[in-house]
């Protein structure tokens, strides 16, 4: 669960398809239905780096055009062995209308971040209409929290609906 906005609580499904080229054909289906997707590439090497562009096109091309994408950097405590810059990153992100960030898996820095700041811009566009939680191809479901008054929209694949009783139940 994240909190976002006001304490808005936030369950996240999370699928990591590897980037594997193995996996290409399973990874499509990932694309339906998902409010959100992290973008990875690892910065000590340009070949992933170079295959963003193939794989963003993909996920545009399976997904809902408001889907929310980061772009992450990672391996950013390996500054020593850096192949692409900061400022590379951050401009394909600018480009391309990403929201960007450079992680440490290692460290953990920032990795959190990314998952609050996608949630966070996912929160937005629910607020502004731009996803609609009743629209099942979205990948919101809206969820009853621990009291009746209280919603929690947890963001993932299979839709929207109400969840009955006072506990998440998984999508």
């Amino acid at each position: 669960m994240i909190t976002v906005d006001n304490n808005k609580q936030i369950k996240l499904q999370i699928w990591d398809t590897a980037g594997q080229e193995s996996f290409r054909s399973i990874t499509r289906s990932y694309y339906r239905g998902a409010a959100g997707a992290l973008l990875v590439y690892d910065i000590t090497r340009r070949d992933t780096f170079s295959h963003l562009t193939r794989w963003l096109d993909e996920a545009r091309t399976h997904s809902q055009s408001n889907m929310v994408i980061m772009l992450i950097g990672n391996k950013s405590d390996l500054e020593h062995r850096r192949a692409i810059s900061t400022e590379e990153g951050r401009e394909f992100a600018q480009k391309h209308g990403l929201i960007f960030m450079e992680t440490s898996a290692k460290t953990a820095a920032n990795v959190e971040n990314a998952f609050i700041d996608t949630a966070t811009k996912i929160h937005g566009k629910i607020v502004s209409g731009e996803i609609d939680v009743n629209n099942e191809s979205h990948g919101i479901k809206v969820g009853m929290g621990t009291n009746n008054n209280n919603k929690k929209v947890k963001l993932g694949a299979g839709g929207a609906s109400e969840q009955q009783g006072g506990c998440c139940k998984s999508g």
